[in-house]
């Protein structure tokens, strides 16, 4: 416990100490992101603190593999690889966008080498289906959860606290299940170092915002938390592994299957996600910009906390557990949207 305790209070310490020179840095270079019709901000502010983000999670990460290579669990080469060669391609992108065509293909050609590293036999819908099905159909998952984190990313404060809440329950729900007479291995360190870091990023992020992740922080994000929720899925820890992304795959998802039913072009950027509904509806009533960001990222964060308590009770109770995390997540989308 001394350890995770001296080892968060470092990574956290690092994590605001890299994302104010990445900012410095940022301001120099002039990599603003300019206010447009589908920004929520008002004033250039600039874009690419992500790089401090990934920056500090590798540097953990690798100090787990060298100091305590016991609690690295989950820490595979192909996923470190392949969460590095998403950031730089996404960097790239934050540069001068690269266009779909380009993006896409990477994202599953990640995912796919990924899938190979997962524990135990790999399946993750427990053999339900053939073991190429289950294959494809999880580089799939995968790639669109990357690609949800990565367009959720739209208000100060937001992947931070989504973030702190999905690494942030992987650890709490491993140190859990570690305390069960016939536990298993699940990975606490690493995601516990995702959660510190992004708490770091969020001191910088918190409205109003002095930087905004950019896609170098928020795809990798997505790309790491999805392999975590599919180790615990392939464990059988499934009702786990959907609670706690619950809200971004609903208010994501929904959004897009609204957006195609209308015949709209689903990959351009938009302010139609329920949370950026709900931060338009409490300006035009009257609140501050700053306000209505910290008011709905205070409600997604309180929102998590319970999506974990939940994630806790399906170890005994999954089927009650995901009846009231769709209820709960349901009753926020429905506040977001009034």
């Amino acid at each position: 416990m001394i350890f995770y305790i001296v080892f968060s209070g470092i990574i956290f310490a690092l994590s605001i100490l890299l994302t104010g020179v990445v900012l410095r840095w940022l301001r120099h270079r002039a990599i603003l992101d300019a206010p447009n019709a589908r920004s929520n901000h008002d004033t250039p502010t600039p874009r690419g603190g992500g790089i401090a983000v990934a920056a500090t999670i590798a540097i953990a990460w690798i100090a787990l593999l060298w100091l305590r290579p016991d609690l690295a669990i989950g820490l595979n080469p192909a996923v470190m690889l392949g969460a590095l060669g998403l950031c730089l391609l996404s960097w790239l992108d934050d540069l001068r966008p690269l266009g779909a065509g380009l993006r896409l293909p990477a994202h599953l050609v990640a995912c796919a080498i990924g899938i190979w590293a997962l524990p135990d036999n790999g399946l993750v819908f427990q053999g339900l289906l053939p073991a190429w099905a289950d294959a494809v159909l999880v580089v799939l998952i995968w790639a669109g959860f990357l690609n949800f984190y990565n367009f959720m990313d739209g208000i100060d404060g937001i992947t931070g606290v989504e973030t702190i809440g999905i690494a942030g329950g992987l650890a709490l729900f491993a140190i859990v299940v570690s305390m069960e007479p016939a536990s298993q291995s699940l990975p606490l360190a690493a995601p516990l170092a995702i959660a510190v870091v992004a708490a770091g990023f969020l001191v910088w992020n918190w409205p109003p915002a002095k930087l905004f992740m950019g896609d170098v922080g928020s795809v990798p994000l997505g790309y790491c938390l999805g392999w975590f929720l599919l180790f615990l899925a392939v464990k059988g820890n499934w009702a786990a592994a959907v609670i706690l992304p619950a809200y971004y795959l609903t208010d994501a998802g929904l959004t897009l299957v609204i957006r195609a039913a209308r015949g709209e072009k689903v990959w351009l950027a938009h302010k139609e996600h329920f949370y950026q509904q709900a931060v338009a509806s409490r300006m035009n009533a009257g609140l501050s910009r700053r306000r209505a960001h910290c008011r709905i990222s205070a409600v997604i964060a309180c929102l998590n906390a319970a999506l974990v308590a939940l994630a806790l009770l399906s170890l005994s109770h999954a089927i009650v557990a995901l009846v009231v995390s769709v209820a709960m997540v349901g009753g926020v989308l429905w506040w977001m949207k009034r």
